[in-house]
């Protein structure tokens, strides 16, 4: 039986990718950190499961900000497979917190692979480096590939390009297996309420029901490919099944405004939308009783925006046979229903 360290269980990504590798027959291990106690909601199913809790999922206590726990959950586990999932992981926050979001994001990183050549687990231990489109920032060209000059605009997009160079040296200077997986926006039901879809599908679905009256967003025009994260993780999983490691860019290969994406689920909750204004005064109105129910505020732009994120998947459908399968359409309607259901049932929203 393979065994997987996976960091950033707690997660979206995490959630989905040990429930992936458990129905692959891996025995799964995970790192929280004592604050992720409370937040392990998207894996309490799992958890609470007797005949898969501490038989083949087991979770340890650690953070990548402290090598000795890492160090110690490594040696102890000697896993197949590490994926790192953990990360600061929001692009807007890492301005406010630039130091946390490098330690974390970028030495985090040098932290397992100091810890996996130390332990002399070169050999054993394949590695996966959950990477992302933000690389790319102030895009060189568009689509965006392997081989697209980076320019990262923000200090999240910086400390993991610290992280993606440092896979790359370790691969090259010490033949470790290490892949990158520069992966594009990926959302789903399991998404945090802090991320811009999310909060789009809340936002609305509490206006429909009467339990809000405003939606405030940030730049509507910001061009992003967007996919589903369910199917994401199997590309992570490939890269690690290949005979040599490389890095893969993972999309959908369209890009879309954030602006569509509200107009998609406006139209799957039957909210009838109008838009007036241009600008920071834009405004979406809703036509059936005239009242503003987005609104723009210019305290959710970024200090420097990335305009258009769209990828080339080429190398990842050739190498990996992996293509995505969710349309962006059929996306949004599934986390607009989904949040609504919540929201109408009355339960607790818990990421």
């Amino acid at each position: 039986m393979k065994k997987a360290f996976v960091t950033g269980i707690t997660g979206q990504d995490g959630s989905y990718l040990v429930e992936f590798l458990l129905n692959k027959g891996y025995e799964v291990h995970g790192l929280i950190r004592d604050s992720s106690c409370s937040n392990s909601f998207r894996i309490d199913h799992l958890i609470k499961n007797e005949e898969i809790y501490k038989k083949t999922l087991f979770l340890h206590f650690g953070d990548l900000t402290d090598s000795i726990s890492i160090e110690k959950i490594i040696g102890h586990v000697e896993p197949d497979e590490i994926y790192n999932l953990a990360a600061q992981s929001h692009v807007g926050t890492s301005f406010e917190i630039p130091e946390v979001t490098g330690n974390t994001n970028a030495l985090g990183v040098l932290r397992l692979l100091e810890t996996v050549k130390n332990l002399g687990l070169i050999k054993k231990t394949k590695i996966y480096q959950a990477s992302t489109s933000e690389l790319f920032g102030k895009v060189q060209e568009t689509p965006q590939k392997e081989t697209t000059p980076f320019y990262p605009r923000s200090p999240y997009g910086v400390a993991k390009l610290y992280a993606y160079w440092m896979i790359k040296n370790y691969r090259e200077s010490y033949g470790m297996f290490a892949c990158n997986g520069i992966l594009f926006n990926h959302e789903g039901k399991r998404r945090g309420s802090s991320f811009v879809t999310r909060k789009i599908t809340l936002g609305l679905s509490r206006i429909k029901l009467g339990l809000a009256n405003v939606l405030e967003l940030g730049n509507l025009d910001a061009k992003r490919d967007w996919g589903n994260a369910e199917e994401y993780v199997e590309a992570m999983w490939l890269m690690l099944q290949q005979e040599k490691p490389e890095d893969f860019v993972i999309a959908t290969g369209e890009t879309h405004t954030i602006q569509e994406f509200i107009e998609i689920c406006c139209k799957e909750l039957k909210i009838n939308l109008g838009w007036e204004g241009s600008g920071l005064d834009k405004k979406g109105i809703d036509l059936d009783t005239g009242k503003t129910i987005i609104k723009i505020n210019p305290k959710f732009f970024r200090p420097t925006e990335v305009d258009l994120l769209v990828g080339d998947t080429t190398k990842a459908r050739e190498k990996l046979n992996w293509s995505p399968k969710t349309k962006f359409s059929d996306l949004a309607k599934l986390m607009a229903n989904a949040d609504y259901e919540l929201l109408k049932s009355g339960k607790e929203i818990n990421y």
